[in-house]
């Protein structure tokens, strides 16, 4: 069985591996499949008032709904695992194991030969036995493994430049990572790469509403940053919580900002005029009214004549 795509009207897919799908039919729960799309949606987290908002839900819902998902294994200290498999410990395969896989699979020794073009190299041993791990273990066909080994060299081509290659390390991880998005076809990987490239196109955005000028993020930077594109905020919107960073803190501190903007997304809030709605300060925060000029004094003045009396 292979994966589900429920596509949107935006065109943006959310992605369901077979596993998870079982696990929700099984549960035999509406309530616990809307929630897990709602958080699925939501790249994964989202604050209990948001979702209750999101949804249409009190609480007694909202609770009866996650204990499903509990107990499906679907949700763990209320974050969702979107796919739990499979295992991040590969099998071990041998120097044989390589070599048969090499002279009796025609599209793996392409593949094995493509991925050596493109990292400037041999393939060691231990590459081929990770690379044939991402093949035969993941399932990831070869297409898809060529897509997720280019996307590795360019993201740290952007980084640091021409010349830098991943190591197979790097592609094994961000392997699994694919693996865990239910990015197991190449329609899928090609929609996952659209959006992250839209939401890269971002940084340079934030870089500059950040005063930090048009050099490079560093990796720490870019991190962040690719978050705040992953949950859908503007330029304006960062702009704001950043205003509110150097409000409170100074300086930019990029925690502060971060929580703001997390703060956000749980609300649902992501463009500057909901935020400016929906993130109202309580009324006993809010500024008092001014009261009219000359107040104080007659005040005073009164106190003056009663104490006389």
């Amino acid at each position: 069985m292979g994966d589900y795509t429920i596509r949107l009207p935006e065109e943006e897919n959310i992605v369901l591996s077979a596993p998870v799908v079982r696990r929700l039919i099984a549960a035999g729960s509406g309530d616990a499949a809307l929630l897990y799309l709602a958080l699925v949606e939501n790249r994964g987290s989202m604050a209990p008032e948001g979702l209750m908002k999101l949804l249409g839900w009190d609480q007694a819902r909202l609770t009866a709904a996650e204990q499903v998902l509990l107990g499906s294994g679907l949700l763990s200290s209320h974050r969702p695992a979107v796919q739990q498999e499979p295992s991040d410990e590969r099998p071990a395969y041998t120097r044989e194991d390589v070599a048969r896989q090499l002279e009796e699979d025609k599209p793996f020794a392409q593949l094995t030969a493509s991925v050596e073009q493109l990292l400037g190299k041999k393939l060691s041993t231990p590459d081929l036995d990770i690379l044939l791990g991402l093949y035969d273990y993941l399932g990831l066909p070869c297409e898809v493994i060529y897509l997720l080994v280019n996307h590795c060299l360019e993201r740290l081509t952007a980084r640091y430049g021409p010349g830098r290659r991943p190591t197979l390390r790097q592609i094994e991880r961000e392997g699994y990572a694919w693996a865990r998005r239910g990015l197991l076809d190449l329609g899928s990987a090609n929609q996952y790469l659209m959006q992250y490239a839209a939401r890269r196109s971002r940084l340079g955005q934030y870089m500059e509403v950040l005063g930090l000028g048009s050099r490079a993020p560093s990796a720490t930077e870019e991190r962040y940053m690719m978050g705040w594109a992953e949950m859908g905020f503007p330029q304006k919107t960062v702009a704001l919580a950043y205003d509110r960073t150097i409000l409170k803190c100074h300086e930019l501190r990029w925690g502060y900002l971060n929580k703001i903007l997390q703060n956000w997304h749980s609300k649902n809030l992501h463009t500057v005029e909901e935020v400016e709605q929906g993130d109202r300060p309580p009324a006993s925060r809010r500024e008092a009214p001014a009261r009219a000029p000359g107040a104080n004094v007659a005040r005073m003045k009164k106190y003056l004549e009663d104490s006389r009396k």
